[in-house]
Order: C-alpha cells, then structure tokens, then sequence
C-alpha cells in the first residue's frame, strides 16, 4: 500500500520584517576593521607633515632678513657677518610662534626652532644661505634652503649647519637623490 504523497512543506524563514535593510553585525565588524588598517597606515605621515607645515609657517620670519642680506650684496658684492651688521635687531629678538631665534652668520641665516615648535625640531636649525653669481652682484640672491643645491652657476655663502632630519624637511630643503635610470 502506498502513502498519498503530500506537498513539499517550505522551511522554515529567519523571521525579519519585510522591507527591513540594514547591515549584519558581521558587516559592520568589517568596515570597522578596514577603516582601522586605512588609519594605521595614514597615521606614521601625519606628524611629520605636521611638523613641515610649522617649518614652512615659521620660515615667513625670515623675510626681514633676507632683504638686508639681498641689498649689502647688491650694492658692495659683500655679505653681512651678523645681524648688527645687517641692520636687524639681536638674534634672540626675532621670534615667533614656531622660531626661537634668526641669527645672520656670514650672509647665511640660521634659523633655529622653539617657542611651540613640535618637540621633534625644537632647538634644531635650518640655514637660509644666499646663492649669489660672484661676478655679477646684481643677479638677485636666490635663497638656498637646508641641503638643498644652489641653482646652477650660482654660488651658496655661508655655512650650511642645517640639523633637521632630512624626512622632516619640506621637499625644496632637501638635497636631490640621483635619479634612477630610465629604461
């Protein structure tokens, strides 16, 4: 004898409400997770932009010396030794919120970090040394920063005694590494 068959009975559903959408909690531990390994690998630039951004802000002071040490090599072909001789108050005078001083040393500025610089470049210097073409002193200075090179046919006074780390320097205070070859 044979049993009727009867219907497939349907399994059984989860029981959600129609139209619900949202994210499983699963989901959302994902997201959280790649969120978290984006931010660890953004987090090591941060400071030392941060740090740039305070050199790049603080260097504006020095453009009150700049223009003492441009002219005295315009009209004489001849460097100011210091700030008395450039006309400029003492070193320890000239401040502001990231530079603890700007001493003039031989047509070189040295500007040294302070006051609320950050803790990595504090009492640190970056030089400002004047490129000049020594047979044509009316060729305008062209500012050499840190490590970086004069430009070509040009001249840098003064001594560079840049003591950043090279990696906090913004991109125009560093020396140029040879390029690669091509091909």
């Amino acid at each position: 004898m044979r049993l009727p068959s009867l219907p497939p009975t349907p399994l059984p559903r989860p029981d959600r409400r129609r139209g619900a959408s949202g994210f499983s909690l699963l989901e959302l531990m994902v997201v959280l997770a790649i969120v978290a390994i984006l931010a660890l690998i953004a987090l090591p630039g941060v400071p030392d932009k941060v740090i740039r951004d305070q050199i790049v802000e603080g260097m504006k002071l020095t453009d009150i010396a700049k223009a003492p040490v441009a002219a005295s090599w315009a009209a004489a072909a001849r460097l100011p030794i210091n700030n008395g001789e450039a006309g400029l108050p003492a070193a320890e005078q000239i401040v502001n919120n990231y530079i603890s001083s700007v001493a003039i040393e031989s047509g070189a500025i040295q500007v040294t970090f302070g006051n609320r610089a950050h803790a990595n470049i504090r009492g640190k210097v970056l030089s400002l040394r004047p490129g000049v073409v020594e047979a044509a002193p009316m060729v305008p200075v062209a500012w050499v920063c840190g490590n970086a090179e004069p430009p070509t046919r040009m001249t840098a006074k003064g001594l560079n005694k840049t003591s950043i780390p090279a990696q906090l320097l913004p991109l125009n205070c560093r020396a140029l590494t040879p390029a690669a070859p091509l091909g």
